[in-house]
């Protein structure tokens, strides 16, 4: 029996929506790609204070674009993550072509951001050694679930799920 998610998951097309129902009973929006419009933006707005909203874009540029231009509408809305390497199908990425488990996983640690809060100073986050060790910053990423980018995306990201130093060098450690 397929999990029951209570949420709207947000997704950029039909084949993200097929793969979603497939593995949850779960509602969906599309936002056919970058072609968000106002009425599904509005549409996302108003399911957020009733149901709550969970954005599950595709890996790259175009759904990390769709992520922002909900963000700025909608703040609080929740987000989750499948990985790039988790995405890549034979000709395209995307949440379609990812790995099932990659998505549940994705579904399962869903993360909440706040842009008011912050919880770590750039000061302590170049202290972390992660602007030139990129294996670190992805190690980072996934421990987190944040998704994927640079070092000043993940200090972003870091802030607005208010996750501090102490919290990152104890995952590190682990």
């Amino acid at each position: 029996m397929k999990k029951k998610l209570k949420e709207v998951i947000v997704v950029e097309g039909k084949t993200d929506t097929a793969v979603i129902q497939k593995l949850f009973d779960a509602d969906t929006i599309e936002t056919h790609g970058l072609a968000l419009d106002e009425a599904t933006l509005d549409l996302i707005e108003e399911l957020e204070k009733t149901r709550g909203v969970i954005i599950l874009t595709d890996p790259d540029y175009p759904g990390m674009r769709i992520r922002n231009m909900i963000m700025e509408r909608v703040p609080h809305v929740k987000q989750a993550f499948v990985d790039k390497k988790d995405a890549i199908g034979k000709k395209k990425l995307g949440i379609a072509e990812a790995r099932e488990e990659a998505i549940i996983q994705a579904l399962e640690n869903v993360v909440s951001f706040s842009k008011e809060s912050q919880s770590l100073t750039w000061e302590e986050f170049i202290s972390l050694d992660i602007i030139g060790d990129k294996q670190k910053r992805l190690a980072i990423y996934d421990l987190f679930h944040l998704g994927y980018g640079n070092a000043k995306t993940l200090f972003k990201r870091l802030n607005m799920a208010g996750i501090e130093k102490k919290d990152i060098l104890e995952k590190l450690n682990k």
